[in-house]
């Protein structure tokens, strides 16, 4: 078995702002309320090689891992995977973002498949990750109105 999840949320601010935002890895801690920091190990281009550090979680634990991240402007999307893996054997992340009448959409797939000797499995990780991706949307989504709200940016209109 592989995990596999799909989250979108839309949020009312132009797709520019939402693009800029979500993909500004630097400020991430502040966009995401689940991470402490972000270190820029290196840019190839279009592909950013950065490690992502949790804040402790509820045993004390600071989770931290390498990722890569490609974004294309052009067809609105982001490729991501994890180089550091962890208990996952991969995981996989591709990010959408299309305008919708009042705001954007922004859209989450994830595929991955945990290590055989993970400490959870394939459906435990699935049901972990679709709670905690409507957590973080929902927080983006507020950020990033409120951000809109303060730069007087409205959405496009799309019919």
């Amino acid at each position: 078995m592989t995990g596999h999840t799909r989250n979108d949320i839309t949020i009312a601010a132009p797709l520019d702002l939402v693009w800029d935002m979500t993909n500004d890895l630097e400020n991430w801690p502040q966009l995401f309320s689940e991470y402490a920091s972000v270190e820029i190990i290196k840019r190839e281009g279009n592909r950013t090689t950065f490690r992502l550090t949790m804040h402790p979680d509820e045993n004390g634990t600071v989770w931290s891992w390498v990722s890569q991240r490609e974004p294309d402007r052009e067809s609105l999307s982001v490729k991501a995977r994890r180089v550091e893996t962890g208990p996952f054997d991969h995981m996989d992340i591709h990010w959408s973002y299309e305008e919708v009448s009042g705001g954007t959409r922004m859209v989450w797939t994830q595929d991955f498949a945990m290590k055989p000797d993970a400490p959870v499995d394939d459906a435990w990780m699935t049901d972990n990750i679709n709670r905690n991706s409507k957590v973080q949307m929902a927080l983006i989504r507020d950020r990033i109105e409120k951000a809109a709200a303060e730069r007087g940016a409205t959405p496009g209109l799309t019919d």
